[in-house]
């Protein structure tokens, strides 16, 4: 017999999962150098168990609520924005989690602020107690961000004043509104594209990798991906230009957002425009918003040469792995070229990349959705560098607008296993950490468990 099912339940579940995820984060999250000390060892662990307890409780809770949405008599979108409301509460005050980005984002907002040269220079030049919260390895790092973000970080910063807890409030705040922006989005996206709008606010919006990456993670992902939403969303409502002015404004907080203009020019096209007319008028709003978003953020137009920003040595993308194995091989085969495998690998990736995605549109122009959410993914997959947050790039675009339920059930797949992929401190894992993470998911898996065995057992009395 399978586990009962309403939306009532599917909301307390992933409530509890992510107000553990909250508690546990207040020892083993991603916490300030002046309070990584101070939790005990004991408290740490204890928190790392509560953390992954809550991530487990949360994908059982998304994972019912999609049988509801695929049900004869599924909720509603604005219930489902209520749910995703209730889940996102417990997270809004709790210490960052799975990433120490959001002190990035402060240092460099600061760094902006004091008028120093963000893309030449990494908020080590900034100094003190913000630039100390800043992971070492990003430290003499240039902002790979673009103006649009550098300058909502820079006003943060006046507002704030450099107070390190209003600033990170600050920060959620702004994904937040990002995450509003998409659910906002998902619903029209998925009717101009004839899917299912509560389906696409499922798999887009609750997404666990949504809730733990860009509400608990605070990442700029959030606003970007917002922006980019309602921006397709208004070129396809027949408001061109205003759609152009988003989506621009999207790739000037992250680069990826720029292929979204392809879709702008092939919503245009598939209405009867002319393609030539299509690409001057999308050009031009793009080219002005850029010269306006950047005169206002005052950084210059550095962020061009930031696009190569360095990636992590120790990242886990395709083309890296590859990069690092080859390298290995060829440093004991005693050649030259080991030092020039894993550049060799990022420029394969990238070409891999371009004839795909020239392939995805070639198929797919009539689907520009579709077409732009596939593209975004295999940016993420063949990338230099990706993390699990990336896979939202093209995640939130494909829930909208998927052509069966055959396409979620794959991209929902890949979500739960990237949501259990990263520590809730944002560093690298040891054996230990290993342990207490599984200890935390396996009692998740036990407690619901229980949870089934007590419903059926009040059905197995009637029965008998």
């Amino acid at each position: 017999m399978a586990f009962p099912v309403d939306l009532r339940r599917c909301q307390i579940l992933g409530l509890a999962g992510t107000a553990s995820l909250a508690l546990g984060g207040e020892t083993a999250g991603a916490l300030p150098v002046r309070e990584l000390l101070a939790p005990a060892s004991a408290q740490r662990a204890l928190g790392l168990v509560g953390v992954y307890f809550g991530v487990v409780l949360l994908i059982a809770a998304w994972l019912l609520l999609g049988r509801l949405v695929r049900g004869s008599e599924p909720p509603t979108p604005r219930s489902l924005l209520l749910v995703l409301g209730v889940w996102a509460a417990p997270l809004l005050l709790a210490p960052p989690l799975f990433s120490r980005d959001v002190y990035s984002y402060l240092a460099q907002g600061a760094m902006v602020d004091a008028h120093m040269d963000v893309y030449a220079h990494g908020p080590a030049q900034l100094g003190g107690p913000l630039a100390d919260e800043v992971a070492p390895v990003w430290q003499n790092t240039a902002a790979p961000y673009g103006p649009a973000f550098l300058a909502v970080a820079s006003a943060l910063s006046g507002l704030t004043r450099g107070e390190l807890p209003a600033g990170l409030f600050g920060m959620r705040l702004v994904a937040l509104l990002g995450v509003a922006l998409m659910a906002a989005a998902l619903p029209r996206l998925a009717r101009h594209s004839g899917a299912d709008p509560a389906a696409a606010l499922w798999l887009g919006a609750l997404n666990p990798l949504v809730l733990l990456h860009l509400v608990a993670g605070a990442h700029n992902d959030a606003i970007m991906l917002g922006l980019l939403g309602v921006g397709l969303a208004a070129a396809l409502g027949r408001w061109p230009v205003l759609g152009a002015v988003l989506v621009t404004l999207a790739a000037l907080v992250k680069a990826p957002a720029a292929l979204g203009l392809l879709a702008v020019v092939a919503v245009q096209a598939r209405a009867g425009r002319h393609p030539l007319r299509a690409v001057l008028t999308t050009t031009a709003a793009a080219a002005a918003t850029t010269v306006v978003a950047t005169a206002v953020a005052g950084t210059g137009y550095g962020w061009i040469r930031a696009l190569d920003t360095p990636v992590s040595p120790h990242n886990w993308a395709l083309t890296s792995l590859l990069g690092r194995a080859t390298g290995a091989l060829l440093d004991h085969l005693g050649s030259d070229l080991a030092p020039l495998a894993v550049p060799a690998w990022h420029l394969l990736g990238l070409a891999v990349t371009a004839v795909a995605v020239l392939f995805i549109w070639l198929r797919l122009r009539l689907r520009p959705v579709y077409a732009l959410g596939l593209s975004l993914l295999t940016v993420a997959v063949f990338g230099p560098a990706i993390r699990p947050w990336y896979v939202l790039w093209g995640l939130f675009l494909i829930a909208a607008a998927a052509p069966n339920t055959s396409v979620r059930h794959r991209v929902a797949a890949l979500a739960g296993v990237l949501a259990l992929a990263v520590l809730p401190s944002g560093g690298p894992a040891d054996t230990g950490q290993l342990v207490l993470a599984v200890s935390g998911g396996v009692l998740g898996v036990v407690v619901l468990w229980q949870a089934h065995q007590a419903a059926q057992a009040p059905a197995l009395g009637r029965t008998a």
